[in-house]
C-alpha cells in the first residue's frame, strides 16, 4: 500500500513537472504584445499625414504593420512550440540561403537611398539582411557548442569568425550599421563561449577597426555622415544635417510629457518617413520625456527576461542562441537611439518592434519564438 502511494506521488511530480516544461513564459510574452501595440499606435500617429500625401489613405501604414504583427505574434507562438533543436539541422542550408540573397541583393536589387537592401518577391518586400541576424544566431551559437572544447584555440576562433565575416561584408558593402550588428551578434556569442576572452580581442579588435575604417571610406556619402557629425549638424542645415536638427527639434518641444498623442509638428514634412529609422523621435515629441523613459524602460525588461532566460538554460547552445538575440535586440535600440539623439553619425538603423517594417518585424518575432522554445526547456519551467 505504501509503495503504491509513492509510486502515485512519484508520478503526479512527474507530470507536474512535465506540464509546467510545457509553460510559455508569459511574461516576455506580455513585453513582446506591448511594445508591437505600442509600435502600431506610433506608426500610425507618425505616418497619418505622410499617408494621406502620398497614399490618400491616413490608415495605409497602421494596417500593413497591424497585419504584420498579428502574423508574427501567431509566427512566435508557433515556433516557441516547436523544438528549438530543429535550427540546428538547418543551420548550413540557412548560411548558404542568406549568402545567396545578399548577393542577389547585390547584382539585382534597385538602389533606394544610396543601398541596396530589399528584395521584391511577389508582392512583399524582403530584407535579406534581417534573416541574415537570425542566421548568424542560429550557425555561431551552434558552431560555438559543437567546437566548445577546441575554442581555446586560435585556428578555431579564426574559422567562426570567417563564418561571419563573408555575410558582414557581403551586408556592410550597403548597409554598414546592420554590418556592425551582425558582426556584433557573433562577437557576443563567442565572447560568452571562448573560456580564453583575450585570445578573441586579440584578433578581432584591430581587424575589425581597419574594416569598419575601409568601410566608411569606400563611400562617400557615409565619409560625409561622420563629418557632418564630428563638425555639427548646422554646418549643413539644409541636406546632410537637416534629418538629425528636424530630429533634435521634436526631442526638445517634447519636453517632460509631451505634445500629445498625434499632435506632433515634425511628423507633418518636416522629418521625412518619421514612421521609419527615426519614429523615436516623435515618441518624445508626441509623449515627451515620459513616454521615452518609458519605452527604454520596456526594453530593459525585455532584454532582463532573455537574460533570466538564459540563466536557466541547460545546455550550452540554448544560452548561446538567448545571447545572440539579446545582443541584437539591444545593439538595435541602442544605436537607433544614439543616432536620433545625435550621439553618433546618422545611419539607418530600425528600432526594434517600434518602427515600420514587416521583415524585420517578423524575424525579429521568430527570434522571440525561439527564446520562448529554449524557456520552456530551462530550468525555469521545471521550477516554476
Amino acid at each position: 500500500m505504501l509503495h503504491e502511494r509513492t509510486k502515485n506521488r512519484q508520478h503526479n511530480k512527474k507530470k507536474i513537472l512535465k506540464r509546467k516544461q510545457n509553460q510559455t513564459d508569459f511574461t516576455l510574452v506580455a513585453i513582446i504584445v506591448i511594445l508591437i501595440v505600442f509600435g502600431i499606435v506610433m506608426i500610425y500617429s507618425s505616418s497619418y499625414y505622410y499617408s494621406i500625401g502620398f497614399y490618400h489613405d491616413g490608415s495605409y501604414f497602421l494596417k500593413k504593420q497591424l497585419l504584420w504583427g498579428i502574423l508574427g505574434i501567431i509566427v512566435m507562438l508557433i515556433v516557441s512550440r516547436i523544438d528549438f533543436r530543429i535550427f540546428n539541422k538547418f543551420a548550413g542550408l540557412m548560411y548558404i540561403l542568406s549568402i545567396g540573397f545578399l548577393i542577389v541583393v547585390l547584382l539585382f536589387a534597385d538602389s533606394v537611398n544610396n543601398s541596396k537592401r530589399w528584395l521584391k518577391i511577389g508582392p512583399i518586400n524582403f530584407q535579406p539582411s534581417e534573416f541574415t541576424k537570425l542566421m548568424v544566431i542560429i550557425v555561431v551559437a551552434y558552431l560555438a557548442s559543437k567546437l566548445v572544447t577546441h575554442l581555446d584555440k586560435y585556428r578555431t576562433i579564426l574559422f567562426i569568425l570567417a563564418v561571419v565575416a563573408i555575410p558582414t561584408a557581403l551586408v556592410g558593402a550597403q548597409n554598414m550599421s546592420t554590418a556592425i550588428v551582425v558582426f556584433a551578434i557573433g562577437m557576443a556569442i563567442l565572447f560568452v563561449a571562448v573560456p580564453k576572452v583575450h585570445k578573441l580581442l586579440l584578433i578581432t579588435v584591430l581587424p575589425g577597426a581597419i574594416g569598419g575604417g575601409i568601410g566608411i571610406m569606400s563611400f562617400g556619402y557615409r565619409l560625409a555622415r561622420v563629418r557632418i557629425w564630428l563638425d555639427g549638424p548646422w554646418t549643413d542645415p539644409l541636406d546632410k544635417g537637416y534629418q538629425t536638427i528636424q530630429s533634435l527639434y521634436a526631442i526638445g518641444a517634447g519636453g517632460l510629457f509631451g505634445t500629445g498623442l498625434g499632435q506632433s509638428m515634425q511628423k507633418r514634412g518636416f522629418i521625412p518617413e518619421a514612421h521609419n529609422d527615426i519614429i523615436f523621435s516623435i515618441v518624445c515629441e508626441e509623449l515627451g520625456l515620459f513616454g521615452a523613459v518609458s519605452l527604454i524602460i520596456l526594453f530593459i525588461l525585455l532584454i532582463w527576461r532573455c537574460m533570466v532566460i538564459a540563466s536557466n538554460c541547460t545546455d550550452l547552445n540554448s544560452l548561446l542562441i538567448v545571447v545572440g538575440v539579446m545582443a541584437q535586440i539591444g545593439l538595435q535600440v541602442i544605436i537607433n537611439i544614439a543616432v536620433v539623439t545625435n550621439s553618433i553619425p546618422a545611419t539607418g538603423m530600425p528600432l526594434p518592434f517600434i518602427s515600420y517594417g514587416g521583415s524585420s518585424l517578423l524575424f525579429l518575432m521568430i527570434e522571440i519564438g525561439i527564446v520562448l522554445s529554449i524557456a520552456r526547456k530551462s530550468k525555469i519551467s521545471k521550477t516554476g
